[in-house]
Protein backbone atom coordinates (compact mmCIF):
# COMPACT_ATOMS: atom_id res chain seq x y z
CA UNK A 1 0.00 0.00 0.00
CA UNK A 2 2.48 2.60 1.23
CA UNK A 3 5.81 3.01 1.96
CA UNK A 4 7.14 4.58 5.24
CA UNK A 5 8.70 7.29 3.32
CA UNK A 6 5.01 8.07 1.95
CA UNK A 7 3.54 8.02 5.33
CA UNK A 8 6.02 10.30 6.99
CA UNK A 9 5.70 12.50 4.16
CA UNK A 10 1.97 12.57 3.93
CA UNK A 11 2.12 13.52 7.96
CA UNK A 12 4.21 16.19 7.35
CA UNK A 13 1.98 17.87 4.67
CA UNK A 14 -0.86 17.40 6.57
CA UNK A 15 1.16 18.87 9.98
CA UNK A 16 1.87 22.12 7.60
CA UNK A 17 -1.58 22.25 6.22
CA UNK A 18 -3.18 21.89 9.33
CA UNK A 19 -0.48 24.63 11.13
CA UNK A 20 -1.19 26.78 8.00
CA UNK A 21 -4.81 26.77 8.91
CA UNK A 22 -5.07 27.78 12.16
CA UNK A 23 -2.56 30.51 11.93
CA UNK A 24 -4.61 31.89 9.13
CA UNK A 25 -7.82 31.63 11.82
CA UNK A 26 -5.76 33.27 14.52
CA UNK A 27 -4.77 36.14 12.04
CA UNK A 28 -8.15 37.01 10.83
CA UNK A 29 -9.59 36.66 14.26
CA UNK A 30 -7.33 38.42 16.49
CA UNK A 31 -4.48 39.89 14.75
CA UNK A 32 -5.96 41.72 11.49
CA UNK A 33 -8.72 43.31 14.27
CA UNK A 34 -6.40 44.29 16.68
CA UNK A 35 -4.24 46.29 14.14
CA UNK A 36 -7.66 47.92 12.08
CA UNK A 37 -9.03 48.99 16.03
CA UNK A 38 -5.72 50.34 17.14
CA UNK A 39 -5.66 52.11 13.78
CA UNK A 40 -8.70 53.33 13.85
CA UNK A 41 -8.08 54.83 17.43
CA UNK A 42 -5.16 56.51 17.14
CA UNK A 43 -7.02 57.91 13.67
CA UNK A 44 -9.65 59.31 15.63
CA UNK A 45 -7.10 60.74 18.58
CA UNK A 46 -5.08 62.31 15.57
CA UNK A 47 -8.35 64.13 13.77
CA UNK A 48 -9.18 65.61 17.53
CA UNK A 49 -6.34 67.24 18.40
CA UNK A 50 -6.20 68.95 15.23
Amino acid sequence: MFTFEQYLGFILFLTILTTGFWLMIFLIGFVVPYWLSGNLIEWFKERKKS
